[in-house]
């Protein structure tokens, strides 16, 4: 297992065990595990349930957001940053479809720690169907209780 791997996987282990997208012990989360790309970026692939839909035969805006916030949180975990969302965006191109497949990537666009721009997308049957771009808070070892945005 690689570094960046083995950082991620510690990561999510340690700080999201129940997390709603990544958390392995959580057994009513999404599931989504993420792959570590050559660039320093994840990549993870879900499959759109019905049961998360909002408009019928359309996945929930919610679930999108979050799918997308998760990937840019793995991403940081890969190269072994702990850090919470501060501010994100998200535009939403086209309708994603359940009973469908789609794939998340992320990556790092800027980082100045404790700074980091992170940007992510969802593809689904070849096409963008949503985009988010964030920015991260490095939150080290304090309670995130306190932490102030």
């Amino acid at each position: 297992m690689n570094k960046a791997i083995m950082k991620m996987t510690l990561q999510q282990e340690r700080l999201h065990p129940f997390c709603i997208v990544c958390g392995k012990s959580n057994e009513r989360g999404l599931g989504l595990s993420f792959q570590v790309c050559e660039d320093g970026g994840v990549v993870g692939r879900f499959f759109c349930s019905r049961n998360l839909q909002g408009y019928t035969g359309l996945l929930h805006g919610g679930v999108i957001s979050s799918i997308l916030d998760g990937a840019m949180t793995n991403c940081l975990f890969a190269s072994g940053k702990t850090a919470v969302t501060g501010k994100l965006n998200v535009r939403f191109v086209f309708p994603v479809l359940v009973d469908h497949e789609i794939v998340v990537r992320a990556r790092v666009k800027k980082s100045s720690p404790p700074l980091h721009v992170m940007e992510s997308e969802l593809v689904q049957d070849g096409r963008i169907v949503s985009r988010a771009s964030a920015k991260f808070m490095e939150i080290g070892n304090v309670n995130t209780k306190q932490v102030a945005f």
